[in-house]
């Protein structure tokens, strides 16, 4: 009964919200003009991949990319649409105009880069080394069993320089429970995968150390840069998505979404744009 006898000064209130929000509407004035597959909406083609693409239950885009593309949209007064996907499926989405782009730490790739506009970089996606011992360089793991997942940057180099003693597991699963269990004393993977397993309480005993440059190992020198992928006709969706990123760059507003997502401060220190080849 309490609740029925405000449902209509609520009603009073939600109107004066919506007039209210009509208003700020047609005051907000977009920094840029561009076309986007539907009007008043950035539709982003979402894939799950925490802790740089998430999607909530509501369907709705978080993560790193998910806090970028929104403050994004707002710079140009527009809302962000979630299409959720699989990871084979979002490059194409955005090809066939479908989307405008995808979420999911999308490597800037030389390859990619041929079909697709590929925006400033958003982060580093930086190896780290997991153990009990805190290592932190290539060298400490010589001549030692360690693992790391199939199809990472960094597994033909590491397997040059640690041969046999190098595993490739399909899952990393099977790496947390072979360190668990002592089969292997290390395993190399992204610094994103601890950020998520930290979260959720796991990984209590494990060291993660980000990996010391080795020209050994290029990823390691350079690691991977996340990128937000544009189809190559909309140059002017490219310019406002990077005048934003360079924006947040400068202001220290990058640096804290990438923070408030459980990765290291220096996953940020992008430095220039390059594409791996």
């Amino acid at each position: 009964m309490v609740l029925r006898c405000k449902s209509i000064a609520y009603g009073l209130v939600v109107v004066g919200l919506t007039v209210a929000s009509s208003a700020l509407a047609q005051d907000c004035t977009p920094k840029h003009k561009f076309a986007t597959v539907e009007p008043g909406f950035i539709t982003v083609a979402a894939v799950a991949y925490a802790p740089y693409s998430t999607i909530d239950e509501a369907g709705n885009v978080g993560g790193v990319d998910g806090d970028l593309l929104h403050a994004i949209a707002e710079a140009e007064c527009l809302k962000v649409k979630t299409v959720p996907v699989d990871a084979a499926a979002a490059i194409q989405y955005v090809l066939s105009g479908k989307a405008d782009t995808a979420s999911g730490d999308w490597y800037r790739t030389a390859e990619r880069e041929k079909i697709l506009n590929l925006s400033e970089p958003l982060y580093l996606d930086q190896m780290s080394i997991y153990s009990k011992d805190g290592w932190g360089t290539i060298a400490d793991l010589e001549g030692k069993k360690v693992g790391t997942l199939q199809g990472d940057l960094w597994d033909a180099d590491l397997k040059k320089v640690l041969g046999d003693n190098l595993s490739l597991y399909p899952t990393a699963v099977g790496l947390v429970q072979d360190l668990t269990a002592g089969r292997i004393v290390a395993f190399i993977e992204g610094a994103a995968f601890g950020a998520v397993a930290k979260s959720k309480g796991e990984l209590k005993d494990i060291k993660i150390v980000n990996v010391a440059s080795d020209e050994r190992v290029k990823a390691s020198v350079g690691p991977g840069q996340g990128c937000f992928v544009i189809a190559r006709a909309n140059t002017d969706l490219l310019e406002a998505v990077n005048a934003t990123l360079v924006e947040m760059k400068g202001n220290g507003k990058l640096e804290a979404v990438v923070v408030k997502h459980g990765l290291p401060a220096s996953a940020a220190q992008t430095g220039k744009a390059s594409v791996i080849k």
